[in-house]
């Protein structure tokens, strides 16, 4: 039985960023809610426990934007964690007016359990990567920043923008 690499197989097909780029980040969370359902977590209070690890609190807006969630979607999902004692929320110290978000004791724990399976899993991945994975999270960050900046609706193929 002959076996082809995915490189040899990824030559053969036509280069489509998004597609590939869409197709590993399927797969990629597959797998990350695969080891998180192990600690009994999703993968969007993950995201949310990832973004408060520092302790120093943070804004809903900003956790939004980190979670990849809408704000009414982070707020139910909030209230939850709330009520299972994972977060909590405060008042900014510079305006109380506005909300921060903490880790309890027990979203801590659970984030840095999940950290250990994440990070030893991510270690079995780098051997796919470039040999410096670094490069990789460069090169993803700038593309991201350039998608996020550069898009100008008369540049759009057809000229005006629709």
């Amino acid at each position: 039985m002959r076996t082809e690499s995915s490189h040899q197989r990824a030559a053969e097909l036509p280069y489509d960023l998004a597609h590939l780029l869409s197709h590993a980040e399927r797969r990629l969370v597959r797998r990350l809610a695969e080891l998180l359902a192990v600690e009994g977590c999703t993968v969007e209070q993950w995201r949310v426990l990832s973004a408060v690890a520092d302790g120093g609190g943070h804004p809903m807006t900003e956790i939004a934007e980190y979670a990849l969630l809408p704000a009414p979607s982070l707020t139910k999902l909030v209230d939850r964690m709330v009520a299972d004692n994972l977060v909590y929320r405060g008042p900014d110290p510079e305006d109380r007016r506005r909300v921060l978000l903490y880790p309890a004791a027990r979203g801590r724990a659970l984030h840095r359990r999940a950290a250990q399976r994440i990070a030893a899993d991510q270690s079995a991945l780098r051997a796919a990567l470039p040999a410096d994975p670094a490069d990789l999270a460069r090169a993803l960050a700038d593309l991201s920043e350039a998608l996020n900046s550069s898009f100008d609706a008369t540049t759009s193929p057809g000229g005006q923008g629709g």
